[in-house]
């Protein structure tokens, strides 16, 4: 009997499991989105969502443990026919992939089912991608109560009132009017 025993065994031993999950997530950080099948797209997703929750806290210890985590290899592209690095899968990690999601509580990857099979074994294909850079954060806002409404409105209502009042003194300061001193010809006119 299985009681209480978490996790999926995939038909491999624990080694093996760990190795096949270290390598699924550092595809997903080097290309944003792999097919694989649905069990292992559910074994990994939970793994890639911590690794990310790390780099989103960016500090030193957080980077050693992702590195202990996952391991730091590198990621190779092929520019005129050679294999030239490009990185590593952890600096990546932390200078992309988190500050993307730094708005984000949660929910960095998504699971989307293929209608196509796996031939041989006919397993169900998913394709396991990270949530885009152009969705961000969807936060949902709260319907206000009434409460609510009343503190807001007494604030805005309070922020009117003390802009009028800075307009009405400003307004009411006596301003001098310098007139132009009359000279001694006018002072003569005038008396005679």
């Amino acid at each position: 009997m299985r009681h209480r025993v978490a996790g999926r065994r995939l038909g491999r031993d624990s080694e093996h499991r760990l190795a096949m999950r270290r390598n699924m997530v550092a595809s997903l950080i080097e290309h944003e989105t792999i097919s694989t099948t649905i069990e292992k797209a559910k074994d990994v997703k939970p793994f890639a969502e911590k690794l990310i929750t790390l780099a989103k806290k960016g500090t030193l210890s957080a980077r050693r443990r992702a590195i202990a985590l996952l391991g730091d290899r590198n990621i190779i592209g092929h520019e005129d026919g050679k294999a030239t690095k490009q990185g590593t899968i952890i600096r990546k990690l932390f200078s992309e992939l988190g500050p993307r999601y730094l708005d984000r509580p949660g929910g960095y990857t998504r699971i989307i089912r293929l209608p196509l099979r796996r031939l041989g074994d006919n397993g169900q294909l998913v394709l396991l991608q990270l949530v885009g850079a152009d969705e961000g954060s969807k936060k949902e806002t709260k319907p206000t109560t009434k409460r609510a409404a009343r503190k807001r409105a007494k604030k805005t209502a309070k922020a009117e009132e003390i802009a009028q009042d800075k307009e009405t003194a400003e307004a009411e300061e006596p301003t001098e009017v310098k007139e132009p001193a009359e000279t001694e010809n006018q002072a003569d006119e005038a008396n005679q």
